[in-house]
């Protein structure tokens, strides 16, 4: 995992940060991390300093002096590991650990030469420890259901925050600002379904998680989820637009400019 850097975006997490658990795992992992300080206005900023002076090799701090979303947070992280030039592969999780760092090797090992993105799925299922709130789960599988539906991305589990991207596929997907606050998974997803024309199976695989635990309660708010279906249709709309863009300014791009004996035709 010497190549492989994974982004926490962070906001207000000083009183559920587990940082023993990141220290445990950074002490003995090559994996890198780029934490994101979304401008929170409690201690997050002093314990991820912390971190970073503990472990200055493997662990860098960006902090965001104005709170973006955590659509944005996790982008600038990605950006500026990119940046870097170090990592084949770079991906993003929750600040709560509800996805153990031990879970980040069990998605690597998922990839191969055809597969650009991997992402973790939560299904509860005998032999993983995969804990969710009922009511959370249904109103979850409902909605991921009518999303992938809408979308035509067919992905199970789609805002498990637990995804890894090979670098190169990453630099596309990240390059501009997402569109949607809360769902820039799905965002992601179909950005990724409208670069490839083979489709997403051919290009992502879903893993389910070995383990996964819900911790505490939801940042989104019941606003947020009344604006659900107008952050879908921009989704949609903004992405497919841009695609079209980009079409035509390689099509324009790939044409010849005209010669002598050819435009006397």
């Amino acid at each position: 995992m010497q190549n492989t850097c994974i982004v926490i975006p962070c906001y207000n997490e000083a009183g559920r940060l587990p940082v023993g658990d990141f220290r445990g795992f950074i002490s003995q992992s090559p994996c890198s991390f780029y934490f994101v300080n979304d401008g929170s206005n409690d201690g997050t900023l002093d314990l991820l300093r912390g971190l970073e002076g503990d472990f200055p090799k493997k662990v860098k701090l960006l902090d965001l002096s104005v709170n973006r979303g955590k659509a944005e947070a996790v982008r600038q992280g990605f950006l500026n590991a990119l940046a870097t030039g170090e990592f084949r592969f770079i991906g993003y999780m929750d600040a709560d650990l509800a996805t153990p760092l031990e879970e980040i090797e069990f998605l690597l090992l998922s990839f191969d030469p055809e597969i650009k993105v991997v992402i973790g799925s939560r299904i509860k299922r005998l032999g993983a420890k995969v804990e969710r709130n009922v009511l959370r789960h249904y109103f979850g599988r409902i909605f991921a259901t009518a999303a992938s539906v809408y979308l035509g991305i067919g992905v199970y589990d789609s805002q498990c925050g637990a995804k890894i991207f090979k670098a190169q596929i990453a630099r596309e997907l990240f390059a501009r600002p997402f569109v949607s606050r809360w769902l820039f998974d799905l965002e992601l997803l179909y950005r990724l379904k409208k670069k490839q024309a083979a489709g997403l199976s051919q290009n992502i695989r879903e893993v389910p998680l070995r383990a996964w635990e819900e911790k505490g309660a939801s940042k989104i708010q019941f606003g947020d989820l009344l604006k659900v279906p107008y952050e879908l249709y921009k989704i949609r709309k903004m992405t497919n637009r841009l695609s079209l863009a980009g079409e035509d300014i390689r099509a324009k791009g790939s044409k010849k400019p005209a010669t002598g004996s050819e435009s006397s035709l």
